[in-house]
């Protein structure tokens, strides 16, 4: 009875912290004078937090070695998914003055803040990964995805920098022993990814083609993408899960492009055909209806004639028997 009444109680306050967090996340776009506002107020942090500032520092006294670290491109995160948000929104009170709070951090935003429904299904998820086994608690959203740079992949569309963006994730930490070595349990060394993908043709190729994630998390659901990172022994191994007609590519790396622009050549699966060969992709169904059609014609040619044929030789003897 106990553990019925815990378990309410846990979901009402979870509903509770997902409504809140809803009313007070603002999802409506700013408007052109709010966001003529934003941009100033950026542009105040960025005169200290870009490769401008350290150059040309605006104030003395700056750290500017401990400054490199967190320095923003102004491009890049107009770009980003948070493009249109002020520092402030995150940065909270403790950043208004320079030098910044010494306990400023502790202030900084959180990512459910905002992502509440989200976070709580991310969550999930990442309880089952291999990083919620082996990663320490310090182990964040912002330890892989950069809010200052992340883009959704529906917004880029373009295949190759949706890989570029997130393979780029985890080859910092995956490829590297210094990044490693900050994230993972003491004295656990980084296995060489060569080594482990050396049953992968052309390994680094295919990293350039294609997300990690394809074969690192579940393939039940094409359509979707899950935090649940794989290790070795449960990654997707078949070669067929992506070079087929029907490919897992298709339907997750690609499905952001518009389907008239797949289609545009008339090719099944055409959006990828210049990137990956796949088995069926080529065929193009215009063309296979015409060869179809002229197969079907040829058989009925060669049907017809015999038909003719015979009744001809037919028509003959009777002919000649009269």
């Amino acid at each position: 009875m106990f553990a019925n009444f815990k378990n309410k109680l846990c979901g009402a306050l979870a509903l509770l912290v997902m409504l809140t967090a809803t009313a007070f996340a603002d999802d409506s776009p700013p408007t052109p004078e709010e966001l003529a506002k934003i941009k100033t107020a950026n542009a105040e942090c960025l005169t200290c937090h870009s490769e401008a500032g350290l150059k040309k520092p605006p104030k003395e006294g700056l750290d500017l070695k401990k400054l490199r670290h967190y320095l923003v491109d102004l491009g890049t995160y107009t770009e980003s998914d948070h493009g249109q948000m002020a520092c402030s929104k995150c940065h909270g009170d403790g950043y208004d003055k320079h030098p910044h709070d010494a306990k400023a951090k502790e202030g900084l935003s959180e990512c459910q803040d905002c992502h509440a429904r989200k976070a709580m299904r991310i969550e999930r998820q990442f309880d089952k990964s291999v990083h919620a086994e082996h990663l320490s608690d310090s182990f964040t959203c912002a330890t892989c995805h950069d809010p200052h740079v992340m883009t959704l992949a529906s917004k880029l569309r373009d295949p190759h920098k949706i890989v570029a963006q997130d393979n780029k994730i985890c080859l910092d930490c995956h490829d590297s022993d210094l990044a490693f070595a900050k994230i993972a349990p003491e004295k656990k060394k980084r296995p060489p990814i060569d080594d482990i993908h050396s049953w992968l043709p052309n390994t680094r190729l295919h990293w350039q083609a294609v997300r990690c994630i394809e074969c690192h998390t579940p393939t039940e659901d094409k359509l979707s993408l899950s935090h649940e990172i794989q290790n070795k022994d449960k990654a997707e191994k078949k070669c067929a899960t992506c070079h087929s007609a029907n490919s897992s590519l298709n339907a997750r790396l690609y499905r952001h492009l518009a389907k008239e622009e797949q289609n545009k050549y008339g090719f099944l699966n055409s959006v990828i055909l210049s990137n990956s060969y796949v088995v069926g992709a080529t065929r193009n169904p215009s063309i296979d209806w015409i060869v179809i059609g002229l197969f079907v014609a040829t058989v009925v040619g060669v049907i017809g004639h015999g038909l003719v044929r015979i009744i001809t030789t037919r028509m003959r003897r009777s002919k000649n028997h009269d």
